[in-house]
């Protein structure tokens, strides 16, 4: 057996070190994860789907980045989780953002990415029972109209716009579960409710399809943008790279999902055990038809606003409520966390 030479003592050192060392940026490598916590807006749907996907994916991983997605209980709601700190990133509706901006002045919740380029507000109703794509067919009509609804809460707005005599309608506050069993059922001739999920549920309660009118309020002179990303006050100045890093691997898992929608379904499926991959596969297609692929969207990529459109929809928000301080664009919306790079944005 041969003696340890000095040589051989000093490379056991060099190699122990090099191990150490390689041992350290592992576990570097692995806290240098920024975990944020995401709320969504609704349960694991097809929707969802963008969102699942890219975190199945590894994509926030590969960004550096520690997500964990919950279900939401309403596109409002997600709002106050994020104004809270409870969550650092929330997926909700733009301009209930706006209103509550306004009740709570105290609070700076920003939203930061566009992904509802128009609303899924919509009025869903059935020809048998005298409604048609005529916004005046819904005068002297009975409506089931949850007081959480985002949809309903535009109903001024579209009621204006349409020039519709309110006094001949009767509203009924239900809940969301007996919505469109209520329609389907005739006790209700129109629901207020997201066009993706009404129209989706009353098919599957074997109401025919040739009998279900779909108002999108966005046909109807209504100009206000959807859901959107919006981020903690706090977050947004302290880990703004995170937020970068958070819309790039969005736009990854978005650009996937348009390619292949029906693979991106499997991550929704993994989270919903009552879910049927035809139904949420053609729920997905529907808000990446009518919702998120626009003209605007094909021409300019994901994320960003028209500023002109989004200045009238403050003022068409204005209908809806008296504004304590009308607000501009910029306290409501930024691009600071968006790629400057169209090209890094088009997801079709």
């Amino acid at each position: 057996m041969s003696k340890t030479t000095h040589f051989d003592l000093a490379r056991r050192g060099v190699l122990a070190a090099l191990t150490g060392a390689a041992c350290l940026l592992t576990a570097g490598a692995a806290s240098a994860q920024t975990a944020l916590r995401v709320t969504l807006d609704w349960r694991f749907e097809g929707p969802s789907a963008p969102f699942v996907h890219a975190l199945d994916k590894g994509y926030f991983k590969a960004e550096g980045l520690d997500v964990t997605i919950d279900v939401g209980n309403g596109s409002r709601e997600s709002i106050p989780r994020v104004a809270s700190g409870t969550y650092d990133i929330g997926f909700g509706d733009v301009n209930s953002l706006v209103r509550f901006r306004d009740e709570n002045p105290g609070v700076d919740v920003k939203a930061f990415m566009m992904i509802y380029d128009r609303p899924p507000f919509a009025i869903i109703g059935r020809k048998s029972r005298g409604i048609t794509a005529d916004a005046k067919s819904l005068e002297g009509r009975k409506f089931g109209a949850p007081a959480a609804d985002a949809a309903y809460a535009q109903w001024p707005i579209f009621r204006a716009v349409n020039k519709l005599d309110e006094k001949t309608m009767k509203f009924e506050n239900v809940g969301f579960p007996v919505r469109e069993p209520m329609l389907a059922s005739g006790e209700v001739d129109a629901v207020f409710g997201f066009s993706m999920s009404s129209y989706i549920n009353l098919k599957s309660r074997n109401v025919p399809v040739d009998d279900i009118v779909v108002m999108l309020m966005s046909d109807y002179g209504v100009e206000l943008y959807g859901n959107v990303f919006m981020v903690n006050a706090k977050v947004a100045a302290e880990k703004p790279e995170a937020v970068r890093a958070f819309v790039r691997a969005l736009i990854k898992g978005l650009k996937d999902t348009v390619a292949d929608p029906n693979t991106a379904v499997s991550a929704v499926l993994k989270r919903n055990d009552v879910a049927k991959r035809d139904v949420e596969t053609e729920r997905l297609k529907m808000v990446l038809d009518q919702n998120v692929l626009t003209p605007y969207v094909k021409a300019n990529g994901i994320g960003g606003i028209d500023k002109a459109r989004f200045e009238r929809a403050l003022d068409q928000i204005g209908l809806t409520f008296t504004y304590k301080t009308k607000p501009k664009t910029e306290d409501i919306f930024t691009d600071a966390f968006l790629p400057k790079d169209v090209a890094a944005r088009k997801i079709q």
